[in-house]
């Protein structure tokens, strides 16, 4: 029975409540700031606006949300700080205090700052998205660059290639390569005079070759001309 009283009592007090409300009309926080010229009545809206912040922020906690959940959370949070800047803004301009710069950093529940990109920031599971977390990873610092002069400082020699022979290994692979080259070259030649041969061309007479009877003419000359002087 006496729970049967209880019930009884918290639905009259319910219905006490409704019946002193009624023919009050629930006054809806306006649009615009701007709209409002009390400064008790834009700090009763900011104070609204928190309320609301705090209770997403504490749904968007649940990472069993899923993804569209948490992003429309997280969304729906960052309408709601840009809000309330508006509303800060407006008390500032009616007089109040100055929120931007007496209020406190955004903490995480690990009292660290509240991770962002230009304004927009994420709160509880919204960190952990895809893509979300690349994007405040700190990215590893590039090694310190050297001056002109420290580079200078181990160029010799060595670094142009002057020294290459110097350990006896290069030249006899150098060797070692021209030989096969001139024999591939000859071996090329060979084979495409013989081809020449089997079709029964003439070799073309080679204009630079020097002969003997040639040569023998010309050591005559040379020798009649010192003879004459």
């Amino acid at each position: 029975m006496a729970r049967n009283a209880e019930k009884a009592m918290t639905a009259l007090a319910r219905f006490r409540q409704a019946w002193l409300e009624e023919g009050k009309a629930k006054e809806r926080r306006p649009f615009l700031a701007s709209e409002c010229d009390e400064l008790p009545k834009a700090e009763k809206w900011r104070r609204q606006i928190i309320g609301e912040i705090s209770k997403k922020v504490a749904q968007i906690q649940n990472a069993g949300l899923g993804e569209f959940r948490i992003r429309d959370l997280n969304d729906e949070i960052n309408k709601l700080l840009r809000e309330k800047g508006h509303w800060e803004y407006r008390i500032k301009e009616l007089g109040g205090p100055d929120y931007a710069k007496i209020g406190l950093k955004m903490l995480d529940h690990e009292g660290k700052e509240v991770p962002g990109n230009r304004g927009y920031k994420y709160f509880g599971a919204a960190k952990d998205l895809p893509g979300v977390r690349e994007l405040f990873e700190k990215e590893a610092l590039p090694p310190p660059r050297k001056a002109r002069a420290e580079l200078m400082r181990d160029i010799d020699a060595e670094y142009y290639g002057y020294r290459d022979e110097d350990d006896g290994i290069l030249e006899p692979l150098e060797q070692e390569h021209e030989k096969k080259v001139i024999a591939e070259a000859v071996e090329k030649w060979k084979m495409e005079r013989e081809a020449l041969l089997a079709r029964g061309e003439e070799e073309e007479e080679n204009i630079y070759a020097v002969h003997e009877e040639e040569s023998d003419e010309e050591g005559g000359k040379e020798r009649e001309g010192e003879d004459s002087q």
